[in-house]
């Protein structure tokens, strides 16, 4: 089977169910496993995504009022690629490729769509992928591996404290994360005071932080790495009432990478759950991920 992937996502599930020998084509977003990225890049993005979020933001915006997509998909190297299935997204426009960004032949194709906005959605979105690809065995031994590490989890975590978290997917304008941030922050042993489980993330004030007063507070904007977020940190702690927060005060602010971890509904989803354990009970859970997230003293 031949299978090209116009997300990053539906790339790194893939590869997670033994096929990643099988992929013809990647997105322009797909980076996990690395070596995925010699694969032909078959989309693009139609507005710069190299500035600051506060630029991307405008961008979009402004591609979306005039009705423009976002997206382009090269449907003439699909073709050439031949593949028996393409994988896409039907969650959110903004994020990756939709079938939407596809016309003519490519509607036709066998399309697998991951649509879930919630983590119990994502594993079914893996169990129905898996069928599609023909890795059914494949698919229940991931999901069922993704619990059995979640059960143990919760066997460390018994008895521990919850701490307060807000976790925030951009920076400007400032979005708290929704879909499955609020669920990643329940699993890990913390109490999550922004955002509504499998709803999307959207625009808050800044008030709306100072008045949740977290203990923790976490950013980890939609597709920017670690590196990518840490310049942007001045900007929230130029905000007023920023040293009063008692996150800021007890130095619980951590920036995290949202590109691999947090934003997609991929198996490494699930890894920030271990991520963000990490982060709230040092005293319980060694930092296995802590290349992926830092302490920030801005």
């Amino acid at each position: 089977m031949r299978i090209a992937s116009l997300l990053a996502s539906g790339t790194e599930l893939v590869c997670a169910l033994g096929a990643g020998d099988q992929l013809v084509a990647r997105s322009h977003e797909c980076d996990h496993p690395a070596w995925v990225k010699h694969l032909p890049c078959v989309s693009r993005p139609t507005f710069d995504i190299t500035g600051s979020s506060g630029e991307i933001d405008r961008l979009v915006r402004a591609k979306l009022a005039a009705g423009q997509p976002l997206y382009a998909v090269d449907e003439a190297m699909i073709a050439e690629l031949r593949p028996d299935v393409i994988l896409t997204q039907t969650h959110c426009e903004v994020c990756a490729v939709t079938p939407g960004n596809m016309t003519g032949e490519l509607c036709r194709k066998q399309v697998a769509a991951l649509r879930y906005g919630d983590l119990d959605g994502i594993l079914a979105g893996f169990a129905e992928v898996a069928a599609v690809i023909e890795r059914e065995q494949e698919g229940r031994a991931l999901v069922e591996g993704i619990r059995a590490r979640q059960a143990e989890l919760d066997r460390t975590l018994a008895g521990a404290s919850r701490p307060r978290v807000a976790c925030l997917e951009w920076i400007e304008p400032i979005f708290h994360m929704g879909n499955w941030g609020p669920e990643l922050v329940e699993r890990a042993g913390g109490e999550s005071v922004l955002g509504t489980p499998g709803v999307h993330s959207s625009a808050i004030a800044w008030e709306q932080i100072r008045a949740a007063d977290p203990d923790v507070l976490v950013v980890a904007p939609c597709g920017f790495t670690l590196e990518r977020t840490l310049p942007e940190m001045p900007l929230l702690a130029a905000q007023p009432g920023w040293r009063e927060l008692r996150a800021v005060r007890a130095g619980r602010v951590f920036v995290a990478d949202g590109n691999l971890y947090f934003n997609r509904s991929s198996p490494s989803v699930f890894e920030s759950i271990d991520v963000l354990a990490e982060m709230l009970h040092p005293e319980r859970v060694a930092p296995a991920h802590a290349a992926m997230w830092q302490r920030c003293n801005a």
